[in-house]
């Protein structure tokens, strides 16, 4: 009896340490669940619940959550959101997280600080987003996604891209080990505000580009877009935005 608790506790602990931590939810409002592992019952969050890659964070109606970074910087879901985390690998000065966004918002503010490298990325059904400490909002539909930036450059690519191209690795041998290759940001093609592609939805994106602050792209899950510059006005009078920006200047981001 005493070898099997002992069996146990070993296995317990030996996943405990393996789970890479994400970060720590800070502030869950309203209904807020997490789903440990990617399997099983959600349960409900609570502060300074510890987030580890494979977790699955949810938001019911008329709620919200924060969750704070390992090392810095914020990610905070909106209502009747869902998000899967699929990265956290933190070194001293360089930390790469990522996380899926199945469907609602998410806004990620996360400031790299001197001479650190901090990258934030977030894959929707139609398109990735990557950041380089800044500041962006990511909206997720079956259909389209979109993603909007704040401050600082955020690069972006269709999905279907990253996929193939990850596969692409995997066909090649990938990395020692076995192990899915992580994909790694190209070179982008920087897009300054207010420019805006010829027509909507005209052109594929093929490759990454890099979107200013005051910059939109909304991606169709053909790889279609359409970018332009957002009405920055309209877009503060939102309540999810506004509650962002309010959180952001207490934290002096």
């Amino acid at each position: 009896m005493i070898k099997k608790l002992l069996l146990i506790i070993i296995c317990i602990s030996s996943f405990a340490f393996t789970q890479k931590e994400f970060g720590k939810v800070t502030l869950p409002l309203g209904r807020v669940q997490v789903q440990k592992g990617g399997t099983g019952a959600f349960k409900k969050a609570m502060p300074r619940m510890p987030i580890h890659e494979k977790d699955i964070v949810k938001t019911l109606a008329k709620s919200r959550c924060e969750i704070t970074l390992v090392g810095g910087g914020k990610l905070r879901i909106g209502q009747n959101s869902e998000l899967e985390i699929t990265e956290a690998n933190v070194k001293p000065m360089e930390k790469n997280f990522g996380a899926t966004l199945k469907k609602g918002d998410v806004w990620v503010a996360a400031k790299a600080a001197f001479g650190e490298k901090k990258n934030v990325a977030v894959r929707t059904p139609t398109a990735v987003a990557a950041i380089r400490g800044t500041k962006y909002r990511a909206k997720a539909g079956e259909d389209e996604s979109s993603v909007l930036v704040y401050d600082g450059k955020v690069d972006v690519n269709a999905a279907k891209n990253v996929i193939d191209a990850r596969n692409q690795q995997m066909r090649q041998g990938g990395p020692q080990g076995g192990a899915a290759p992580k994909f790694k940001l190209g070179p982008v093609t920087e897009i300054q505000a207010p420019t805006q592609v010829a027509g909507p939805y005209e052109v594929s994106l093929e490759d990454w580009i890099s979107l200013v602050e005051g910059m939109q792209i909304n991606v169709r899950k053909d790889g279609k877009y359409s970018m332009f510059k957002f009405d920055q006005d309209a877009d503060a009078g939102l309540d999810f935005v506004k509650w962002n920006k309010e959180q952001d200047a207490k934290d002096g981001n």
